[in-house]
């Protein structure tokens, strides 16, 4: 798909946005809305059909990213294809006595977030993008080369295409050319974990809950999908064994699955066919350079455990385009130092702790040696019973609180 002119020329437009998947959609969404002439570049074309399977790849959407879906708009479109509140959540160390309970009637709210596939909100996000004529996209086109000037940047694209704009943002993924391109370092490691995920089917019906139970391998969870007996499973674990486990018949896996999970959601009647992908950390030295800013995975990745990867770009998407939205809104050049630090410092403090916050559960959980075990079960107990603690503990992660960008909060789009 292009909706641009004849590749080989040049095009000049105030913001171009390389990846189109849920953040870089989500950015151009809110920058086209705010009147700015956007392109986006993406090495694959979005699909254009919704089928009626469960994709693999889902999301926990956290209350601050759903209200910046409502105030975009797309939200009234993500109800009418698919979503699953989740009003409770259970997590439990299978090693010992120590279990958690996160209830959404605590907080006053109906749900603590929402599970939806990764290309209902792409779909979604896409269908609204195509409406805006000032959002143009490129794809498949791949991104070659950047040329910071005084006055502007120049993105070149393989086929030749050369875009003029003010600012170039990547939000291309974990491999950002971006990144790459701009000479932005970046801390990264590996867990050596694999994700992998699948939909399952068992005889009890979720009710809207989350299940996470740490095992020795690693995390595995449960998220809620719309049919009451269709949960998303996440098993994040060591490599050699997440191979050994892909190389499974499918009876096989699910009777590994079963012994894994226990009985808690009945019988695990069937599974779908499965995909993995690595696990890692990584955080760019900086989000901005001269006329560059980095978004989502291009900037930082944490570990699934929490869910809160997507959240993070999300937020990410919403801060900057708050920021050059003000910056276009008095006329001002949106790709300044000036401006794009001000995102920067907005995002980085808050990235950086939720890398931190995930890393440690990470790495304590998988250890074995009794005094952590001991205390691990000691503190998700003690955490259950704190009940203040756990309030603000569950306002943070599910966005109620922080320093949220506009389009994060309520009070845009009401209950």
């Amino acid at each position: 798909m292009n909706r641009m002119g004849s590749r080989g020329a040049g095009m000049d437009c105030d913001l171009v946005i390389v990846g189109a998947g849920m953040v870089g959609a989500t950015l151009a969404l809110a920058c086209g809305q705010a009147g700015m002439r956007v392109v986006i570049v993406d090495s694959q074309a979005p699909a254009t059909d919704f089928p009626d399977e469960y994709d693999l790849r889902v999301s926990a959407i956290t209350l601050a990213s759903r209200e910046i879906f409502r105030n975009l708009g797309i939200w009234q479109d993500l109800v009418q294809r698919r979503v699953c509140p989740v009003r409770e959540m259970y997590v439990w160390d299978a090693r010992g006595s120590g279990a958690i309970h996160f209830d959404a009637a605590e907080l006053g709210e109906a749900q603590l977030g929402y599970i939806i596939e990764n290309r209902a909100i792409i779909h979604a996000a896409h269908t609204h993008i195509a409406r805006l004529p000032v959002v143009s996209l490129m794809c498949p086109a791949t991104l070659v080369a950047i040329e910071v000037r005084e006055a502007g940047v120049t993105a070149t694209l393989s086929d030749g295409t050369a875009l003029t704009a003010q600012l170039v943002v990547g939000a291309d993924g974990t491999e950002s050319r971006v990144r790459k391109l701009a000479g932005i370092d970046s801390r990264s490691g590996s867990y050596d974990q694999i994700a992998i995920v699948a939909t399952v089917r068992t005889s009890a019906p979720h009710g809207e809950v989350a299940r996470q139970v740490f095992l020795a391998s690693g995390p595995l969870a449960f998220l809620p999908l719309c049919d009451p007996n269709l949960s998303s499973i996440v098993w994040s674990c060591d490599s050699r064994y997440g191979k050994s486990l892909l190389d499974l018949e499918d009876g096989a896996f699910r009777q590994e699955l079963q012994t894994s999970f226990g009985d808690r959601l009945g019988e695990i009647r069937a599974v779908s066919a499965r995909a993995a992908f690595p696990l890692g950390f990584a955080h760019a030295r900086h989000y901005v350079d001269a006329r560059v800013a980095l978004v989502g995975d291009a900037a930082h990745r944490v570990h699934p455990l929490a869910g809160q990867g997507v959240n993070l770009g999300l937020l990410d998407a919403a801060t900057l385009a708050e920021v050059i939205g003000n910056a276009f809104r008095l006329g001002r050049d949106i790709g300044t130092s000036g401006v794009l630090r001000r995102f920067e410092r907005w995002r980085k403090g808050d990235n950086l702790m939720m890398l931190a916050v995930t890393d440690i559960f990470k790495r304590a959980f998988g250890m074995d040696y009794w005094p952590i075990r001991a205390a691990r079960n000691f503190g998700l107990t003690a955490a259950d019973v704190l009940v203040p603690v756990k309030r603000l503990v569950m306002r943070r992660a599910v966005g109620l609180e922080g320093d949220l960008p506009p389009l994060a909060k309520r009070m845009l789009a009401g209950d």
